[in-house]
């Protein structure tokens, strides 16, 4: 019976597709943007979260990593998630509906659907639990509306 299996085993191998290879044009034209509904009953209803391209990435995490006087990179958590949450909800056009501008008033909004939306975008974005941690513990929750109830 062992040699049956090992005869599946090995059928399975040699039935498995090559991967495909990627080249530049193609990588460069892909279709990668990720968009998930989310329901926010704190706000009555639906948001369009997508996740950050590298650069948006790249451009949050200089908003909660700037340059002190010395050029040395410090953790600057004020209102990191509302930050984070301005850059993800888009419209039904991709636009982010909202700038740099709204984040203060999004403090104001329900701590839980801050984290909802957070959540769903960090996912989206690549954030690993541990870039999460990071930025949370960095933050020691006091500078961020969002991680207070």
């Amino acid at each position: 019976m062992s040699d049956d299996m090992g005869q599946v085993e090995a059928a399975a191998v040699t039935e498995a597709k090559a991967p495909v290879f990627l080249n530049r044009d193609q990588i460069l034209h892909a279709r990668d943007e990720q968009v998930e509904v989310v329901h926010v009953p704190e706000w009555g209803g639906y948001v369009r979260v997508r996740g950050m391209r590298g650069r948006q990435r790249a451009s949050f995490a200089e908003s909660v990593f700037p340059r002190d006087g010395n050029g040395d990179r410090e953790f600057d958590g004020h209102d990191f998630k509302a930050k984070f949450v301005a850059r993800v909800i888009v419209d039904d056009h991709g636009t982010r509906m909202f700038t740099s501008e709204d984040v203060g008033k999004l403090t104001q909004r329900s701590a839980r659907a801050l984290q909802r939306v957070f959540d769903v975008g960090a996912r989206l974005s690549g954030m690993s639990k541990e870039d999460i941690r990071s930025l949370e513990g960095n933050s020691g929750g006091q500078g961020d509306a969002s991680t207070t109830a």
